[in-house]
């Protein structure tokens, strides 16, 4: 049974200035273009029953779906009062509240993301008012043209977007207690299928590659990163202090990288210090860095700008800017690929990132039959199970092996 009403509250302010002509029907009305519900809502303090109002609903479907489950909330107690706040306004200050205990690349990695792929979307959007099929649509908007000039995101994006959502609403959920429930939780990501690392060369590749890197003052960097599997910040950050050339060890302490033009340094991606043995051959490589970089000293005299020991430096003493190693590796592939003094190769180098180096230190490990657990240390996986999923391939080819190798040990 429906029911006229002269003059409703405001939803908005809560006084009663609401348009004359609306109409109620079981708690549901239409207040200009959008939708609103009321519910009946205890006072947990005085226990007096009260109206609330909700509004900001597409559809009238919408606002009856979220007035039923308000019911069904409110009788069992768990009513959360609804607020005005857009999800682009919670996001600026959920960002801020936590911008102390996240390190400033991730922290500039959310903020990247949510300015870029959440806020153009439904940033606009009442908080309270998401759904798990909001978030869901999010996703496939997203992945059909949520790229730079409308092009196509990748599933690993959306798992990027998805990590940022769940973390903000599950905080909206448990501290700040402005929702009942998360909504990201239940919402449905693209399907997506699992990826192997990048080209990761054979050992011939990466010699050929060194041999070609050597004639550069920065080679024993690519020497360190394929023979240790560091990550590219954590060397950028290594000190020589962190440098036992006796003991045949680097300890990685921490890591570097470049946020709006200013260098940063803080702890390892895992926030934990790790000791990575070195062989014979990288600590001569190591050593005769060492010298040369005494030279550069040297030549600079007053002028050297190395304070803090850092173990690779420009001629200069300044420390390495994470972009300048990056893009010398596509520079030293193409040079042994096409000389300028010689024939070119008869097998050139086929394309690979600084990344992959750390890639192919794992894989010739692992299918050298180094247990995962000592592969993961030296990676600097806080678990062991991380390395089994990145490198799921190289397992599964090893695994192919072990039903000969256990014959031939039985000797049949």
């Amino acid at each position: 049974m429906s029911k006229t009403v002269a003059a409703t509250p405001d939803p908005e302010n809560g006084s009663k200035q609401g348009p004359k002509s609306s109409k109620l029907r079981d708690g549901v009305m239409k207040r200009g273009t959008t939708w609103y519900y009321v519910i009946r809502v205890k006072d947990p303090e005085t226990g007096e029953s009260k109206p609330k109002w909700v509004g900001g609903f597409a559809t009238e479907d919408d606002a009856k779906a979220a007035r039923d489950e308000a019911r069904v909330k409110a009788r069992r107690g768990e009513y959360v009062d609804r607020k005005a706040i857009t999800v682009g306004e919670y996001l600026d200050e959920w960002i801020e509240a936590h911008a102390v205990e996240i390190k400033p690349k991730t922290l500039k990695d959310y903020r990247d993301i949510i300015n870029r792929y959440v806020k153009p979307h439904i940033g606009g959007q009442k908080l309270q008012a998401v759904r798990p099929a909001t978030i869901t649509k999010l996703y496939r908007d997203l992945m059909a043209g949520g790229g730079k000039n409308g092009r196509k995101l990748s599933a690993r994006t959306i798992d990027y977007v998805h990590a940022v959502l769940r973390k903000a609403f599950r905080d909206a959920v448990e501290i700040d207690q402005v929702l009942p429930s998360n909504p990201v939780e239940r919402a449905k990501r693209p399907r997506r299928t699992p990826t192997e690392p990048g080209t990761v060369w054979n050992p011939e590749q990466l010699r050929a590659f060194l041999a070609i890197a050597r004639r550069h003052r920065l080679f024993a960097f690519f020497h360190l990163a394929a023979y240790t599997g560091a990550r590219r910040g954590e060397l950028l950050n290594l000190r020589w202090s962190s440098v036992d050339l006796d003991t045949c060890e680097i300890t990685i302490t921490g890591s570097a990288a470049f946020i709006d033009g200013e260098r940063i340094e803080g702890t390892t991606k895992t926030g934990r210090t790790r000791v990575v043995s070195i062989d014979p051959g990288t600590v001569a490589v190591l050593k005769e860095h060492r010298k040369k970089q005494a030279a550069d000293k040297l030549l600079a005299g007053n002028e050297w700008r190395g304070a803090d020991d850092h173990v690779f430096t420009t001629g200069w003493g300044d420390p390495i800017h994470p972009d300048t190693v990056s893009s010398l590796m596509p520079i030293l592939i193409k040079s042994h690929n096409a000389p300028k003094d010689g024939p070119e190769p008869v097998e050139p180098l086929p394309r690979a990132r600084l990344h992959d180096l750390r890639h192919m230190h794992a894989t010739t490990l692992l299918l050298a039959g180094v247990p995962v657990h000592v592969v993961a240390a030296r990676l600097g996986h806080v678990d062991p199970s991380i390395t089994l999923r990145v490198y799921a391939h190289v397992i599964r080819a090893a695994e192919a092996s072990a039903a000969d190798i256990f014959a031939r040990a039985m000797g049949q």
